[in-house]
């Protein structure tokens, strides 16, 4: 199984992908395919900001915990 991308890779692939259908010089089948791995990337994206805003929550939750 291929590794998942980091955050930086999958915005970098993301842009590559946009870039791409904005130039109108693909076919439509072409143009399905890229809009699909757009958007597996996007949910993949939204997973990992996901789990770090979690994270974030819970230092904010025992920072907090910790002053009181």
């Amino acid at each position: 199984m291929a590794k998942q991308a980091n955050l930086e890779e999958s915005f970098d692939k993301l842009d590559e992908i946009i870039s791409i259908l904005e130039t109108g010089d693909v076919s439509l089948e072409k143009s399905f395919q890229l809009y699909n791995e757009g958007m597996k990337l996007v949910k993949n994206c939204n997973s990992q900001l996901d789990k770090v805003e979690k994270q974030i929550i819970i230092l904010n939750e025992n920072e907090d915990n910790n002053g009181l």
